[in-house]
């Protein structure tokens, strides 16, 4: 969770005092993929998160990082948007989710029992997971379509 907040400050601190650079842009979306990776591994090894999930997550993330640097060996830039931010929420949130379940098991506090038993008996960490995946395909759809034009030029 620490991590989550200290790069988005780190990202809101370089555009505000306009410290982008080349570096940056490139390292910063590969940590979010590095700490959402490494998160969603381990919920699957300890069996919160179905495996086929985190496939398909890492799947696109492995795939747009691999665009995006043959794209820029190559001279041209990856068009990105709003939407890969909202994705990069979204895993973040259900990854903050999902350890404030684990960090409230085996509080013996009625309110807190209780609220983890609706989490269980209607499986919500499986169904938040799986609207996360879906979203998570869907923007590295939306990134092939809003690049097609670079991508035919990139492969032609």
């Amino acid at each position: 969770m620490v991590a989550s907040i200290t790069d988005a400050y780190d990202g809101y601190y370089a555009r505000k005092y306009n410290l982008v650079t080349p570096e940056g842009r490139f390292l910063d979306p590969l940590a979010d993929k590095i700490l959402v990776t490494s998160a969603f591994i381990s919920f699957s090894v300890i069996g919160l998160v179905e495996y086929w999930m985190v496939a398909l997550i890492i799947f696109r993330d492995l795939f747009v990082t691999g665009l995006r640097m043959t794209m820029e060996h190559k001279g041209f830039t990856l068009l990105t948007s709003k939407i890969a931010k909202a994705k990069t929420a979204t895993q973040l949130t259900i990854i903050i989710f999902i350890l404030v379940f684990l960090g409230f098991k085996g509080i013996p506090i009625h309110w807190i029992s209780v609220i983890l038993s609706y989490v269980k008996e209607f499986d919500l960490i499986y169904y938040l997971t799986l609207a996360v995946t879906i979203f998570t395909v869907y923007t590295g759809i939306t990134y092939l379509y809003d690049n097609r034009t670079t991508i035919r030029q990139l492969f032609s």
